[in-house]
């Protein structure tokens, strides 16, 4: 019989990513599945069994492909017309890595209040400093 975890029976833990010289794809599908639980034996698919994550030294992370910093576009819409409004990945990476992260990983979440509480969980920071010392007691990878 399968058992079904219970978000009572959740403990969840801090992991500390450092993004410098990590390519950033790849990082963030470790991120995603960190955050889902998939990596815990008693991951429940309708239940947010994820551990926090903290990610250091963002705006250092590597792009693979020739033009992808000037070709990949991230858009956004206040459902007005002709309201699209579009920044190019190298420039946020520059400008707001935090927010780069956090719409990269979001859209590998689910879509759902599930998805926007595991979201929560994502803590970015641009230097090598972090304020969730306390916390921590287990180092990614």
């Amino acid at each position: 019989m399968t058992k079904i975890t219970k978000p009572s029976e959740i403990k969840r833990d801090w992991v500390v990513i450092d993004a410098n010289g990590k390519i950033f794809g790849r990082l963030l599908t470790e991120v995603a599945t960190l955050l889902r639980g998939k990596h815990k034996p008693c991951y429940t698919p309708n239940v947010d069994c994820g551990d926090y994550v903290v990610i250091i030294n963002a705006s250092k992370a590597i792009v693979t492909g020739i033009n992808k910093a000037e070709d990949k576009l991230y858009h956004r819409h206040s459902g007005y017309f002709g309201s699209v409004k579009s920044e190019k990945f190298g420039d946020l990476l520059e400008k707001n890595p935090v927010k780069l992260y956090k719409l990269a990983v979001r859209g590998m979440l689910p879509k759902t209040k599930l998805g926007k509480d595991m979201i929560k969980k994502l803590k970015v920071y641009e230097g090598n400093e972090h304020p969730h010392t306390a916390q921590i007691k287990k180092e990614g990878k």
